[in-house]
């Protein structure tokens, strides 16, 4: 089977390229039933973020999918999650997210704190290989998408899959409604 691409970016299959992922998501890669349907292709690490690759590879802002992670609080207890929302949407987080939670107030994780726990770097934070204890939800027009743009863990590469390739992964929660439509990227 070959490797996806979109516009100009042309993958390798993510396991010839193990040095392209953090090692988190090297593991979950291997453990998923589709992994020979995951591509990765390296990219300057300046244009990481959503807006800067899209227009420098040719992608339409529907083609990304961006993981932001948040967390609230309730009974002391704190609650964390990983939402994954395409680039022309943003993460409902002061309504669904927070209703999701079954928390008074949610705000994202520190950028600090965010790389710290999941072993990735900034700007190529991805659903694949999060922590066990963090929520991973997914919007569900995510599963739609014949090949989606996400993070490999690091800046300096992206992995390319079908869309639906993300409910396949360990306690993933499909969320109807999760983003709310928007031009800008989140």
């Amino acid at each position: 089977m070959s490797t996806p691409h979109l516009g100009a970016l042309h993958t390798v299959a993510a396991l010839d390229r193990p040095d392209l992922m953090a090692p988190p998501v090297v593991a979950a890669v291997a453990g998923l039933a589709r992994a020979d349907e995951v591509g990765v292709v390296e990219i300057d690490p300046a244009l990481a973020d959503t807006a800067a690759l899209s227009r420098a590879y040719d992608l339409g802002m529907d083609t990304g999918a961006n993981c932001v992670v948040v967390a609230g609080r309730r009974d002391r207890q704190e609650r964390v999650a990983a939402c994954v929302v395409r680039a022309d949407t943003r993460a409902d987080v002061n309504r669904r997210v927070k209703a999701l939670l079954d928390v008074r107030k949610c705000s994202f994780l520190s950028m600090e704190r965010a790389v710290a726990e999941s072993g990735m770097e900034h700007g190529g934070i991805t659903p694949l290989g999060l922590p066990a204890g963090w929520r991973v939800l997914v919007d569900e027009r995510i599963l739609a998408m014949p090949i989606a743009v996400v993070g490999s863990g690091l800046r300096h590469s992206k992995l390319l899959l079908p869309g639906a390739v993300l409910a396949d992964l360990a306690g993933v929660e499909v969320i109807t409604d999760l983003a709310v439509v928007t031009s800008a990227p989140t």
